[in-house]
């Protein structure tokens, strides 16, 4: 909701990835930190090859959330089989191992790619407590709004999923 004050989902989208009887796990996709691809390519010693420099390297990592911040995480387009992938979608899979850093590496990742230090994650029951408390929206996932548009219109474009303007929701809910 626009009216989160907490300093670490304040404003953000969290693409949820898994819910279930565990809870849920989801990826923060509008928070960059200051590491890029090259960066992270380098702290991993990976060597992109030559053609891929222009188009990778700049590219941010997002802040995915709280939990294993030690960590990377992929949402990407499906295609290739990675060793520890979830398909979360037709269009949407979720990879923690590190081949599918190494197929971009060599020029055979995914066409589109989301990469995070960190995840997002909820005690079974959490995130729907936090829901009915007015704490969250909640839309349709739109990969378009995940891996086209530039990070800082995300927000605002996963809002307008609902079909309302932003600035017309109230910070308080009511429950009959």
């Amino acid at each position: 909701m626009p009216s989160m004050q907490d300093p670490v989902f304040g404003g953000t989208v969290v693409y949820i990835c898994e819910h279930n009887d565990n809870g849920v796990l989801g990826v923060v996709i509008n928070k960059p930190t200051d590491m890029t691809m090259e960066i992270l390519f380098e702290r991993i010693d990976l060597k992109l090859s030559e053609g891929l420099r222009t188009t990778v390297v700049n590219e941010p990592i997002m802040f995915g959330g709280p939990v294993q911040d030690d960590r990377g995480f992929v949402l990407h387009t499906p295609g290739a089989h990675y060793s520890s992938s979830l398909t979360v979608t037709d269009e949407v899979a979720f990879t923690t191992s590190i081949d599918v850093l190494e197929a971009v590496a060599a020029g055979d990742g995914p066409q589109r790619m989301l990469v995070s230090i960190g995840y997002s994650g909820w005690s079974p029951g959490q995130l729907e407590d936090e829901i009915g408390r007015n704490g969250w929206l909640t839309v349709g996932a739109d990969a378009h709004v995940l891996f086209d548009l530039p990070i800082e219109e995300r927000y605002n474009a996963a809002i307008k999923l609902l079909g309302i303007d932003p600035m017309m929701l109230a910070l308080e809910a009511g429950h009959a």
